[in-house]
């Protein structure tokens, strides 16, 4: 059977899927995509997964893919990050079997991204683009789609999407905002962007950005003309986002709980998704955060969730009529709602704009005053200093740029050092690092072995002249 194409494989291998849950790195697992099918979402994405990664750790591909078979879990979407067009088709074919198209993240901006050379940071190199995307299409068996960000230009931006058209990709989503708008500069995403993409391309279109609510979502639909929507952020406070609801968060939790305890995920999963689910309650119930990050067992998750729901509950009881909700929420702290990020503090009119987080430091009290995740550190270890001028200098690894191993025989950190060791079958102590001498041992007892399954002449003294000194004896 051909390979569905474009519109038809939209509307028929995704159902004409509207609603749609991102792929987000550990938090858009197996039991949190139940959970959003359950309640709206028609297509989920993995988690995005790291190409050559998959190709070569089998406990990797068995993990995050490769898990019980969940014919609920479908259709579904497998995101890789990559930038070697061999090593992106690789890690596809291994995954194919097991979704109904390879998404390339072209869309990623974190530093992380930055560091690996994926991403958002690949969207100026066209000509690697093309190669990635013109071997997947030839080479799978499902269709190749694509995410990514947006150039400040628009023309720009349709014709990045026009490209990726023409080398093969049948469905785009496109994140109306910048690599550059992250974090607390993540402003409001450009739609204006979207709708020029959608008009100029003939393939589906997926809009995302700027989506809190069902309303949101209609309204994106309607302004820009795409075939479908897809959440983040707004999924995770509100997984029943889609279906226009805000619930009580407790049921979500405890539903979502439920589901873990039937597909199990690391419970850094877990947590994280309660500190979304529970955001606006734990600024009110601030002393239960830390009791939930120090939790270890999903038993002791449950137990903080059960906890927050009959705090929320009290609170209830304790509600005069007519009372609003505080904060400046459109609901109380126990409904499902969405959050919207602080932005930069706005600049004084000497410097112009955002300033830096050390600046916003200086002005709150200088750098005496430390964040809650440097006093923690400070707690469990009171000699510890944040001050730069006093850290230790490090010298730097040959290759990557990471601190080398003060005894490195090659002046290496352990990463690498433990490739060119292996490579060069090299010892290096510093390392605890022994291939040579490894090598060298195995050799030793292979030649030992050898030498005694030799036949050895009669009357030796060898286990082959055995015989003859035992019948001398007896004569």
């Amino acid at each position: 059977m051909p390979k569905l194409q474009g519109f038809e494989f939209w509307s028929r291998t995704l159902g004409g899927a509207r609603h749609v849950v991102a792929p987000m790195v550990d938090q858009s697992e197996l039991a949190w995509r139940l959970l959003s099918r359950r309640h709206g979402a028609q297509l989920c994405y993995t988690p995005m997964l790291h190409a050559q990664v998959f190709v070569r750790d089998a406990n990797y591909r068995k993990e995050n893919l490769y898990c019980e078979v969940c014919p609920e879990d479908r259709p579904l979407i497998v995101q890789f990050c990559a930038n070697d067009p061999e090593v992106f088709v690789q890690a596809a074919l291994l995954a194919q079997d097991y979704c109904d198209a390879i998404d390339l993240n072209l869309g990623c901006p974190q530093m992380i991204a930055k560091r690996g050379h994926y991403g958002a940071f690949l969207q100026e190199e066209w000509d690697l683009l093309q190669r990635m995307i013109l071997l997947a299409h030839e080479k799978l068996s499902v269709p190749v789609t694509c995410k990514i960000r947006v150039f400040p230009e628009i023309d720009k931006t349709v014709k990045y999407a026009q490209m990726l058209e023409k080398a093969g990709c049948q469905l785009l989503t496109v994140h109306g905002r910048t690599k550059e708008q992250k974090g607390p500069l993540s402003g409001t995403a450009s739609w204006e962007h979207i709708k020029a993409v959608r008009k100029a391309v003939a393939i589906p279109v997926f809009a995302n950005g700027n989506i809190q609510c069902l309303r949101d979502v209609e309204r994106c639909i309607q302004d820009t003309g795409v075939q479908g929507v897809m959440s983040a952020e707004g999924n995770l406070h509100n997984p029943a986002l889609f279906e226009g609801r805000s619930p009580a968060v407790w049921e979500l939790a405890e539903e979502y709980l439920d589901i873990v305890r039937q597909h199990p995920c690391p419970l850094s999963y877990v947590r994280a998704h309660l500190f979304k689910l529970w955001h606006h309650t734990l600024q009110v119930h601030q002393e239960l955060r830390e009791e939930l990050a120090k939790v270890k067992t999903l038993e002791g998750v449950t137990a903080v969730n059960q906890e927050l729901k009959l705090r929320c509950q009290e609170d209830i009881s304790r509600q005069k009529e007519g009372e609003k909700p505080s904060g400046g929420l459109p609901f109380f702290h126990w409904i499902c709602q969405p959050y919207f990020r602080p932005g930069p503090r706005e600049g004084s009119k000497e410097n112009g704009g955002a300033r830096s987080k050390r600046a916003l430091e200086e002005e709150e009290g200088g750098t005496d005053v430390l964040s809650k995740n440097k006093q923690k550190k400070q707690l469990r270890n009171p000699h510890k200093t944040f001050d730069p001028s006093l850290k230790p200098k490090y010298a730097k690894c040959d290759q990557c740029g990471n601190p080398k191993g003060n005894r490195c025989v090659f002046n290496l950190c352990r990463g690498c050092c433990k490739k060119r060791a292996f490579r060069e079958a090299a010892d290096c102590p510093g390392h605890g690092l022994l291939f040579k001498t490894k090598l060298e041992k195995s050799l030793a007892w292979k030649g030992a072995q050898s030498r005694l399954q030799e036949p050895q002449p009669a009357g030796s003294g060898e286990p082959g002249g055995f015989p003859e000194v035992v019948g001398s004896a007896l004569a």
